[in-house]
């Protein structure tokens, strides 16, 4: 695994993308996420990341361990925690009782792991290298987007299954450029699995599902513009990204 993430680390990412689905499709479609079975899937799929980040060794690497930059450039990152609440503007209302709702909220919580460790620290840091830093945020924070369309293979209405991903789309922007100006790995982690675990104990309600999902489209893309235009790129990504300028995505 070491010789394909350094030789070829776009397809060391993508075989991760389809371990990731080859598990939680079948699983969610069958079982729900407030299965002991989805917990145990997501934490076999989790294990396997870890393991590799730490044979290759990837967690130091990749920004996991580091702690964020710019962080007064960066706003506190409020803009990125606000939205972090979405699920819970409208009510509380959990969807599991009992042991299915632990089960819920901590196959949520390995999800923000997985997806992050996936679509960000092997994902766009192996296209920033590869196609420079503007390819490497458009392609991983759509792919991301797109990725949430295993929630219809799952059973989720198109409609709603539309919805979510004009919303992952607007937060793989987030999470991204978060990552890419911050240099923090975990603190995206830590917000994703706070949104995915919020949103099984959310209300759910028409207007404030709408709400959410234009908050994130309008904040959150304000909010990569401008972290992208006003805040400087950690070294450890100028280093990475060909003919990166110190600070923006493009060349002044």
């Amino acid at each position: 695994m070491k010789k394909l993430y350094e030789e070829k680390p776009v397809l060391f990412a993508v075989l991760f993308i389809v371990l990731y689905c080859a598990v939680t499709i079948p699983i969610r479609g069958e079982y729900g996420d407030g299965s002991i079975q989805s917990l145990l899937g997501l934490t076999a799929v989790a294990a396997a990341i870890a393991a590799v980040s730490s044979l290759i060794p990837l967690w130091k690497r990749i920004g996991v361990a580091a702690g964020p930059q710019n962080v007064r450039a960066c706003l506190y990152f409020l803009p990125m925690i606000l939205l972090a609440t979405g699920n819970i503007w409208d009510g509380f209302e959990p969807h599991y009782s009992g042991a299915g709702f632990w089960y819920a909220a901590g196959s949520m919580a390995l999800v923000g792991f997985v997806e992050e460790m996936i679509f960000r620290g092997f994902l766009f840091r192996a296209l920033l290298k590869k196609d420079g830093p503007k390819a490497a945020v458009i392609v991983s924070a759509v792919t991301f987007g797109i990725g949430h369309i295993v929630n219809l293979l799952a059973g989720m209405a198109t409609a709603d299954n539309l919805m979510m991903i004009l919303f992952a789309v607007a937060w793989g922007f987030v999470f991204t450029m978060v990552y890419y100006k911050s240099g923090s790995l975990m603190l995206c982690i830590l917000v994703h699995a706070a949104v995915d675990v919020l949103s099984v104990a959310a209300a759910e309600t028409v207007w404030g599902s709408w709400l959410y999902i234009g908050a994130t489209i309008v904040i959150g893309g304000a909010y990569s513009l401008y972290l992208a235009k006003h805040v400087e790129t950690p070294a450890v990504f100028r280093a990475d990204a060909r003919a990166e300028p110190a600070s923006g995505l493009r060349k002044s």
